[in-house]
C-alpha cells in the first residue's frame, strides 16, 4: 500500500512540475516581445529559387532592425499587389511543416519559403492568350501583425480570386546572424 501511495506522490509531484514548466515556458513566450512590422525590414529575393513542374520557390527575409531581440512565430500573410499597392487575387494560401518560435537578434534575419505555381495552370487567371499579368511584389503581414510592407518583387499573378497560386511556410530561422545579415 505504501509503495502504491508513494507511486503515486511521485506521479502527482512529477504532473504538478511538469504542469509548473509549461506554465513557466508560457510565461517566458508572452514575456517576449513579438516583432513589430514597423520594426522589420521585410525583402524578396530577386532571383527565382529552385523550380519544379508548374512553378518555382523564392523566399522572403524579415530582418530586425528594431534595435532589440523580437520573436516570430506562425504564417506570415502574403499577396500580391499592384504597383498602387492594391492586392491581386487571392491571398497565398500557408503550408509547411508545425510553425515554431524564432528569436531574431537585432539584425539577424528570418526567412520565409514561398511556393509560385504558374498562372496558367488555374483555370480562369489568363485573361488574354499567351499573356500572363506580373504583379510589383507582395504584401507581407509578419504573424499577428495587422499592418504590412510590400516587398518590391515582379511575380506572375492571377489577377481573378478564387484560385491560390501562392502558397507560404511559416517563418524560419534565422537565417543571417547579426554579423553576416
Amino acid at each position: 500500500m505504501f509503495a502504491v501511495a508513494t507511486a503515486a506522490s511521485i506521479g502527482l509531484l512529477t504532473m504538478a512540475s511538469m504542469t509548473a514548466g509549461a506554465a513557466a515556458q508560457g510565461a517566458a513566450h508572452q514575456d517576449a516581445q513579438a516583432c513589430k512590422t514597423s520594426g522589420l525590414d521585410i525583402w524578396a529575393a530577386t532571383n527565382r529559387g529552385s523550380t519544379y513542374a508548374g512553378g518555382y520557390y523564392n523566399s522572403i527575409y524579415l530582418t530586425n532592425m528594431s534595435g532589440h531581440s523580437c520573436t516570430l512565430l506562425g504564417h506570415a500573410g502574403v499577396s500580391t499587389v499592384r504597383l498602387s499597392g492594391k492586392e491581386i487575387g487571392s491571398p497565398a494560401g500557408w503550408v509547411g511543416p508545425a510553425p515554431t518560435l524564432v528569436t531574431l537578434a537585432p539584425n539577424a534575419t528570418a526567412v520565409i519559403l514561398v511556393q509560385v505555381g504558374d498562372p496558367a495552370n488555374y483555370p480562369g487567371c489568363i485573361l488574354h492568350p499567351g499573356q500572363v499579368p506580373l504583379a510589383a511584389g507582395l504584401r507581407v503581414y509578419p504573424p499577428g501583425q495587422t499592418t504590412s510592407k510590400v516587398a518590391p518583387l515582379p511575380v506572375e499573378a492571377c489577377y481573378h480570386h478564387g484560385p491560390v497560386w501562392i502558397h507560404v511556410g511559416p517563418v524560419q530561422g534565422p537565417v543571417f546572424p547579426p554579423d553576416q545579415g
